[in-house]
Formats: structure tokens, C-alpha cells, sequence
């Protein structure tokens, strides 16, 4: 979330998913392990060891990768998701062969638990699109078996409650995504809005800088003769109107509020300042750019280094600014694990939107990221 007095936000959907996918693996391993555990009290007659202990196998290898993402805080893969369903259905359409009648009767057998987690992580993981018809695979699964196991049993209660947990998990994740992303825009924007109060008040600093050099200058010469200290013509004294001369011409050709110029290098000292959860090494070259400019890339500045704190895994940046043949460059790089750019889901918005199209749509402007198992390094630049 924001963080008071900085230009940085983490993103809300990556806080949810990060949350939910923690939480909805940490209670597929319990399941896992609880399913485990009835199922071997409950392997008599007429379950199958032949059957049980292949099946149960592959429920302890699922249960053990759900712990290890739950420990270790990673998001739920797709893939292993679609592998838990895959599993759960072979399991429901083995029932006669695993769960005793009378756990079938009762509807409560150690593969109905499984059923249930199935669909939630279906809900979890996949967009409706991809999570409505697993979980319907899952139930309609789940509905054969048990049919296969025991033809007289009512089925209808059990599938009425999947459906229901189906739709259930499905309008529940909509409505969060929803509400993140709209938190998510509203960050972006609150974001954007202290960069730009940094760079108005480094405007007004400069504004300020001016009106003492025109003090300083002007007002004092026209003091010094009004006091008669140059009572005949004097070369100095006309050194300095000219002088004080051209400083008011300058004055009065500066440009407006948007394209007024700004220290460069000052601003992205104060944004590397507000970085939090890292220590930036700066190597910044005075430079003065007109005040868009020096927004765009203080932005792009401030998302880069959200990314290295919430992704690359290390505590240390760095952050560099030069002028290589007329170019001004800032490059922000470090020694994390890096990513693949060609796998960057479509909500990146960071990556895509606060770098590379930041940067891209200023004229003579630009931006590319480079990324391996050496760290990462994005690179922006800009010509006057």
C-alpha cells in the first residue's frame, strides 16, 4: 500500500493475489495432510491398498509443493493448480476403489474435502473464463464416481454444493480483483501527485533562487546610484547593468510552469531518499531538465525501485545518471535474481506503464530493461 510521504506504492492485486495464494496453499497442504491421515484410518474393506497407496502418493507429493509455496511465500503456479484438479479428478472417479461405504453414505470421505480445496484453488488461481469449468470437471467428477461406488446414493445435495462453492469462490475473486485494481489506480495516482509536488516545489525553489539574484543584483545597483556612489559614468557600473540586465531578460524568458527547468539530479536524490525497504547508492551528475521531463523519469525512477524491494529479492540499488554525447542517461540496476520479460503477465502495469511507455512517449526519449541471473538493469534516457 502507499506509504506515508513516499512516491512509491506496492501494488494492491499483487497484495491480494500474494495473500490469497498463501493462504489458499497453506490450507490445500492441511487438507492434504488430513486427507491423508482418514484415508488410512478408513482403508477397510472394501478399499483397495493397490489403489490407496498410488492415490495417496500423489496427494502427499501435491500436499508437499503447496507447503513449500505456502513457506516460502511464492504465488500459486498454474500449472500445479491445473495438476491438483487433474489429481482430485482420478481420485473422484476411483471412489469405489478408495473410500468405504459408509464414508460415502455420510458424504463426508477424505476425497470430498479434496473436491472442495480443488475448486477453491481453481477460483484462486484462473480468471471465471478457466475456473468455472474446472470446478464443473471437478463436481461432474466427483458426481461419476460416486456413482460408480454406490448407485443408490442421492448425488444432488453433494452437487448442488459444489455449484454453489463454485460460484462462490468465482464472484468472491471478481469482486476482490476488482476492488484491488481500482486501489491500484488510485495508488498510481496518489503516486503520480507527490511526484509532481516534489518537482512544483523545486520550481518554486528555483523561482525563489531568482527573485534573491534580482535582489542581489539589480535592486542593489539601483540603490548604489540612488545613493550617488557613482556620481559620473563609470565601466563598472555599466559592466554591472548589463549584467543585471541580462539577468532580467532571462527572467523574463522563462518558461511556463510545465517545461520550467528543474535540477535532475536533485529530484531523483530526494525519490531514491523515499525508497523504502532499500539502501540506493547514488552516483548522480548535476543536470537541468525542463520540469516534464524530470517527472518522467522520476516516476520511472520510483516504480524501478518498488520492483527491486518487492521483487528482486536483495536490499541494495543503485542508482546512476550521466550525460553520454548529448543524452542524459539514468540507469538503476541490481544483483537480484532478474525475471523474463516475455512472461510478464498483462496486469504489470509497473514494468509496461510507470517505465517503458513513461519513458517511450517523451520525445527524444526512451527505455529498455535488461534482465538474467546477474540482476537487473533498466535503463532510461532522454535528448535535449
Amino acid at each position: 500500500m502507499a506509504q506515508l510521504g513516499s512516491t512509491r506504492y506496492d501494488s494492491a492485486a499483487r497484495q491480494l493475489e500474494s495473500a490469497v495464494a498463501r493462504t489458499a496453499a497453506a490450507t490445500r497442504g492441511v487438507m492434504g495432510l488430513v486427507a491423508a491421515v482418514a484415508a488410512i484410518l478408513g482403508a477397510v474393506v472394501p478399499v483397495s491398498l493397490l489403489w490407496l497407496a498410488p492415490m495417496l502418493a500423489l496427494d502427499l507429493a501435491l500436499t508437499a509443493l503447496f507447503l513449500r509455496l505456502a513457506w516460502r511465500g511464492r504465488p500459486l503456479r498454474t500449472g500445479l493448480v491445473a495438476g491438483d484438479a487433474a489429481v482430485t479428478v482420478a481420485l473422484c472417479l476411483a471412489q469405489r476403489h478408495l473410500v468405504a461405504g459408509e464414508a460415502l453414505e455420510g458424504g463426508a470421505s477424505w476425497i470430498a474435502g479434496l473436491v472442495t480445496m480443488s475448486i477453491i484453488l481453481s477460483g484462486v488461481a484462473w480468471t471465471p473464463r478457466v475456473a468455472i469449468p474446472a470446478g464443473l470437471v471437478v463436481a461432474g467428477a466427483y458426481l461419476a464416481g460416486t456413482r460408480l461406488a454406490a448407485p443408490h446414493l442421492d448425488v444432488y445435495g453433494a452437487l448442488g454444493i459444489h455449484l454453489v462453492q463454485i460460484v462462490s469462490i468465482t464472484v468472491l475473486m471478481t469482486l476482490l480483483r476488482r476492488s484491488a485494481a481500482s486501489a491500484d489506480a488510485f495508488l498510481r495516482r496518489s503516486a503520480r501527485a507527490q511526484i509532481g509536488l516534489m518537482v512544483e516545489r523545486l520550481r518554486r525553489e528555483d523561482e525563489l533562487n531568482q527573485v534573491g539574484s534580482i535582489h542581489e543584483t539589480s535592486l542593489h545597483t539601483l540603490t548604489m546610484v540612488g545613493l550617488g556612489t557613482y556620481d559620473r559614468p563609470s565601466p563598472t557600473l555599466r559592466a554591472q547593468v548589463a549584467k543585471d540586465l541580462a539577468a532580467l531578460e532571462k527572467l523574463r524568458d522563462t518558461p511556463g510552469a510545465d517545461s520550467a527547468p528543474i535540477a535532475l539530479d536533485i529530484l531523483l536524490e530526494e525519490v531514491a531518499g523515499r525508497a523504502t525497504g532499500l539502501e540506493v547508492r547514488r552516483n548522480l551528475t548535476p543536470e537541468t531538465v525542463p520540469g516534464d521531463v524530470a517527472e518522467r523519469f522520476a516516476r520511472a525512477v520510483t516504480e524501478a525501485l518498488a520492483n527491486i524491494a518487492l521483487h528482486a529479492g536483495v536490499r541494495e540499488a543503485e542508482l546512476v545518471s550521466s550525460r553520454r554525447a548529448g543524452e542524459i542517461r539514468v540507469e538503476i540496476a541490481d544483483e537480484g535474481g532478474g525475471f523474463d520479460q516475455d512472461r510478464l503477465p498483462p496486469d504489470r502495469f509497473g514494468v509496461r506503464g510507470s517505465i517503458l511507455d513513461t519513458m517511450r512517449s517523451l520525445p527524444n526519449g526512451g527505455a529498455e530493461i535488461s534482465s538474467g541471473g546477474q540482476g537487473t538493469r533498466v535503463s532510461l534516457w532522454w535528448r535535449p
